[in-house]
């Protein structure tokens, strides 16, 4: 489906939800290692393939990365100033936060398509292969963030990933009328 726009009702999360982490791990930190993460979003995408289907779990992906990409981008970005300072900004978060090291290969403000890519990508880098493209989670929260900052919708797709033999995660972004 790759579109998160089907979701018909409001989202019920708020950025709040995410408490206090600092007052509630004072021993164990923030931080948490990436085995940690994957098992968590491999088995839930298994169990979620088994109850629906393998499309059904990956457009349940990208709809939860899309709206943490928004959350994201309204909580922690800072969307006022020019694309290049919006990237800039971008980019040093997704480091901070160790989701990535991003890219961007092409960029047309005109017409709002984007090719980018993002490497040692949370979601897969170091992955076996695979037969597909694996960060349909990513594709929802690029297009989040995107949304974001334009205040259009987004399609994203991913055209390059670790598990199926590249070495960094490249996809295609193009802003929806």
């Amino acid at each position: 489906m790759n579109d998160m726009h089907y979701i018909e009702q409001p989202s019920q999360f708020t950025w709040e939800q995410l408490g206090n982490i600092e007052v509630g791990r004072r021993t164990l930190g923030k931080d948490m290692p990436v085995l940690v993460y994957r098992l968590f979003q491999y088995t839930l995408k298994d169990v979620l393939t088994r109850i629906y289907n393998a499309d059904t779990a990956a457009d349940l992906f990208r709809a939860a990365g899309h709206l943490a990409g928004l959350e994201i981008a309204k909580n922690i970005l800072d969307l006022s100033g020019d694309f290049a300072h919006f990237i800039a900004h971008l980019q040093n978060q997704l480091i901070d936060l160790k989701i990535g090291i991003l890219q961007i290969e092409q960029a047309n403000l005109d017409s709002l398509t984007f090719t980018l890519t993002v490497s040692e990508d949370l979601d897969c880098s170091g992955l076996p292969i695979m037969e597909d493209t694996v960060c349909d989670y990513d594709e929802g929260f690029i297009a989040g963030i995107l949304e974001a900052y334009t205040g259009k919708a987004f399609n994203v797709q991913e055209i390059d990933c670790w598990a199926i033999g590249g070495r960094t995660c490249r996809f295609t972004a193009k802003g929806m009328e």
